[in-house]
């Protein structure tokens, strides 16, 4: 079934992208939670109209996202961690660490927007994606260090 989302859903798609999804999925949670509409021709023929009109103001949200992305080119952080003695952290690192360091910094972000390729449970250094927008991207380098 083919749907149009009418927000950003992870690992779905973004905003008036028109997806496959299954159909109980569609049926039973985006429809009826407002996330999304049946792509219908009429639907789709709306969706285009809407594009044209909105283009100047999306590429304002892409410029903007452009220069938000240039001021964290120079951001690296360094995460502290509990450790065992052989240098494992207890638990692991997530996205809501690197986005409270983030914080810490000054750049508000929301932690759905940064991605970790794969689970950080060691001592080292890694790179986390911030993805603002969905033609923006930026990757930035963390270290985690053990706590003292």
């Amino acid at each position: 079934m083919q749907v149009i989302l009418k927000e950003d859903i992870i690992n779905l798609g973004y905003t008036d992208d028109i997806v496959n999804v299954k159909d109980g999925y569609g049926r039973n949670y985006l429809i009826p939670n407002k996330k999304a509409v049946i792509a219908s021709e009429s639907a789709i023929k709306v969706l285009n109209e809407n594009k044209k009109q909105r283009q100047h103001k999306l590429e304002k949200i892409r410029k903007d996202a452009e220069d938000f992305v240039a001021k964290l080119a120079d951001v690296a952080l360094t995460i502290k961690a509990k450790t065992s003695s052989s240098g494992t952290i207890y638990g692991s690192i997530t996205n809501i660490q690197i986005a409270e360091e983030l914080a810490k910094q000054g750049f508000e972000i929301d932690r759905k927007i940064i991605i970790l390729k794969e689970p950080v449970k060691e001592l080292g250094n890694y790179r986390a994606t911030v993805k603002p927008h969905k033609e923006v991207a930026v990757e930035i380098p963390f270290e985690v260090v053990a706590e003292e």
